[in-house]
């Protein structure tokens, strides 16, 4: 059977390739909002399935893979950052405190759909205003969720992690492995 990647993120593509290298990926047009009232750890999983379930319908003999990734600081979600102004304020806000990064992911075939959420916690180093505004003229921030890139020059803002790696990336690759195996074996 084949499974589908449904995501537009080179970041996940390469990481999905840790899992199989038998995959496609496809990027897909989905209405993004989130309903009112939504508690922010739900959100990454609730986005996740509305992706997996998109692809599904154009793709419905196929494993569905769907994922987000939300950057959570106390209760508000940092999304990509629009320009170098926010940027800055988000990278200054993340400065010295620790916030979790939530990737959901949705594993969709006909009518199951599996999902989950994994967390990790990311902890900033105290940054100066100058090291702030040299990173956001960098152009890494401006499409990852929180404005950062931990796999690139973004790891220099970074204090410490606890959790998955990858999470942190854009996908869990590990649980995704476990949870696809699990889904696969009960067809």
């Amino acid at each position: 059977m084949d499974i589908i990647l449904a995501s537009a993120s080179p970041r996940r593509r390469e990481l999905m390739k840790y899992i199989t290298d038998d995959f496609t990926a496809v990027s897909l047009d989905c209405d993004e909002t989130l309903p009112d009232g939504i508690a922010p750890m739900d959100a990454s999983e609730y986005l996740a399935k509305l992706k997996a379930k998109a692809a599904a319908e154009k793709y419905p003999d196929s494993i569905i893979i769907g994922c987000d990734t939300t950057v959570i600081l106390g209760q508000n979600i940092l999304g990509k950052p629009k320009d170098k102004e926010q940027c800055i304020d988000d990278i200054s806000a993340l400065a010295g405190f620790t916030h979790q990064v939530v990737t959901g992911c949705a594993i969709v075939c006909g009518d199951r759909c599996v999902s989950f959420s994994e967390v990790t916690d990311v902890t900033f180093r105290d940054l100066t205003m100058a090291e702030i505004i040299a990173y956001a003229e960098t152009d890494e921030p401006y499409d990852k969720a929180g404005g950062y890139g931990i796999q690139g020059k973004g790891s220099e803002l970074i204090e410490s992690i606890n959790g998955d790696f990858f999470n942190v990336v854009g996908l869990p690759v590990g649980r995704l492995f476990n949870e696809l195996k699990k889904f696969m074996s009960k067809k």
